[in-house]
């Protein structure tokens, strides 16, 4: 009788071809995240607009009465509260990806499928709690008299492409990181902590020195967050350089994290 050995691809391709073949399993899983996120919660959806609301509220008194940072023509909540969406789905992405190998440590050992499923499938996710803050984020803006315009049509897709390509790239990292190294469930809140403050989501980018604006560039979601607040402004805020270093930082933290995930992949089922 014929074996089948099947060892994991380690080349940098996605391999879509295969992802394509599971694409089921991939929905199941979304779809049973999905659920247990709001299953048995009193709130329900208002759960993921609470915690948005209630930053920008925060932001707005200390940052925006109290420390007077800047807004440019926008609103300080409005200002926030955009900043914010498009963080939060950045930020849940990158923590549901990340810690997603363990916490499907089980099915792992049981049965093959690409791993690769897992964090993106998390991503998948958060892109729902997403799609209703952001229904929020046009409701308020509209409220206050700044409707989104003719842009927001380019620069919100390439946006959540950004955002979702970033957070995807390093969960792929984190998520193998985390299966050998199990600090970075501790460690990762602590650092999306500190990457708030080293992304304009309190402060505009305007307020920092040129040099270091090519500094944090690097870090692709300042793009996404200055860009966003363009559709509101009607005039561009962010500088095509700085856009081009953020869209080349995204796909590059994208292929690195890939290259990671597929160089230990073989090794999850042994050690998760």
């Amino acid at each position: 009788m014929k074996s089948i050995v099947i060892k994991p691809n380690k080349s940098l391709s996605l391999d879509l071809s295969e992802i394509w073949n599971y694409r089921e399993l991939f929905y199941i899983f979304a779809w049973r995240d999905i659920k247990v996120r709001y299953k048995q919660t009193l709130l329900g959806i208002l759960w993921v607009i609470f915690q948005p609301i209630t930053s920008t509220f925060i932001f707005t008194i200390f940052f925006g009465n109290l420390a007077k940072i800047p807004s440019g023509k926008l609103p300080y909540s409005l200002f926030v509260l955009s900043g914010l969406v498009f963080w939060n789905f950045f930020s849940t992405s990158l923590s549901h990806a990340s810690d997603s190998m363990v916490a499907n440590e089980n099915i792992i050992k049981k049965v093959y499928f690409p791993k690769i499923i897992l964090p993106l499938s998390s991503v998948v996710v958060s892109f729902v709690d997403f799609i209703i803050n952001m229904v929020v984020l046009i409701i308020y803006a509209t409220i206050l008299g700044y409707m989104p315009n003719i842009w927001s049509l380019v620069v919100f897709p390439i946006a959540i492409l950004v955002s979702a390509v970033t957070a995807s790239g390093l969960g792929l990292f984190l998520a193998s990181f985390n299966v050998k190294y199990r600090d970075v469930r501790h460690i990762l809140p602590f650092f999306i902590q500190i990457l708030l403050f080293l992304t304009p989501v309190i402060y505009p980018l305007s307020i920092v020195s040129e040099q270091n604006k090519l500094i944090m560039a690097l870090n692709p979601m300042s793009s996404v967050i200055e860009s966003v607040r363009m559709v509101f402004y009607n005039e561009l805020l962010v500088s095509p350089r700085l856009i081009l270093i953020s869209l080349i930082s995204s796909v590059s933290i994208f292929i690195g994290g890939i290259w990671y995930f597929k160089q230990t992949e073989r090794f999850f089922a042994d050690i998760v």
